[in-house]
Order: C-alpha cells, then structure tokens, then sequence
C-alpha cells in the first residue's frame, strides 16, 4: 500500500470504522458528519477546530462527536478550496467592492499589516460561508443519511438505534 493510502487507511478509514462499530444512530452520525464539513470549510483557516468544539459542545446528545472532528478534519482541503466563492458570493450580496487577490496582500495578512480591504475581504467571506453553510449542511445530511444508515447496518455490532432493543441471546445461543 502506498504511503498516501496507507495514511488515509490510518487516519479516516480506521476511525470511521471504529465509530460505525459502536452501533450509532445512522441520523445522528449523517447530521454530525454534515455539520463537521459545513465547519470544517469556513473561510478562515485555523479555527474549525474550535468552531466544531463549540458547536459539538452547544448541541450535547444531537451530534456524535467522533464523527464530526473527524469529518472536519476531512474537509480541511476543501476548506482552502472554497475560500475564494465564499469570498465572491459575500461581495456580490453585499454589492461590495471585488477584491483582487495578490500575493501581495497575502503577504500583508500574513505579517499583520492587512488594509481594512483585507478586513472587508474577510467579513465578506464569513457573510458568503454564513449565507452558504445551511443550504450546504442540508444537502449533505440528505447525501449522508442514506449511506451511513447502509454503513451502519453492514459494520454496526449492536442494535442500529438506542431505541432499538438489542436481541437477547438465548442459552441454546452461547
């Protein structure tokens, strides 16, 4: 196995298996997941982790916890990908100026010296992810549910819900 699959073999498809063993709610994980990448892409890099902490702490037994870190760590790439129609999309809302993005204004975030463009930049991405985020944690809940509920049945070794009895073994059984 290759050095990159053997990595994401470690890193994604062990811990997703681990959760799904547990026997969790297949809502719940769909919900969790989608949450976790809706975070996971918010425009400024960096603080998902904390957002996801937050919201996973805010919404208690509705989110499996596991299950959203992990599918905020997934969405880390994409995050970096979205910055710039998020960007976009708050700039044409709000009918703001277009940004030009340079490496010299990269420069100046990075060594603290950002304009209040740069400013502006960043509220318009935020404005953009804040409009984006419940039309992309929907679709991706409706994407989720029916593959975790799949997923669920086929790696779960308890009952699929806490609501659902388990089956008593019998005697006859052991």
């Amino acid at each position: 196995m290759s050095a990159i699959g053997s990595w994401l073999h470690d890193k994604i498809v062990d811990p997703l298996v681990q959760i799904l063993r547990r026997g969790a709610e297949p809502k719940q994980l769909a919900f969790s997941a989608a949450l976790g990448i809706t975070i996971g892409i918010f425009p400024i890099c960096g603080v998902t982790v904390f957002l996801c902490g937050f919201a996973i702490a805010l919404l208690r037994s509705l989110c499996h916890p596991a299950t959203a870190m992990l599918a905020n760590f997934v969405a880390t790439p994409i995050e970096l990908s979205l910055i710039i129609p998020f960007l976009r999309l708050g700039e044409m809302i709000t009918g703001g100026p277009h940004f030009e993005l340079t490496s010299d204004a990269f420069k100046k975030v990075l060594t603290g010296q950002a304009s209040s463009e740069v400013i502006l930049s960043i509220a318009h991405a935020i404005l953009g992810w804040l409009i984006a985020a419940p039309f992309i944690l929907a679709g991706l809940y409706v994407v989720f549910l029916p593959c975790f509920k799949i997923l669920v049945r086929n790696f779960s070794s308890g009952p699929i819900s806490p609501r659902t009895p388990e089956r008593k073994q019998k005697a006859r059984d052991i």
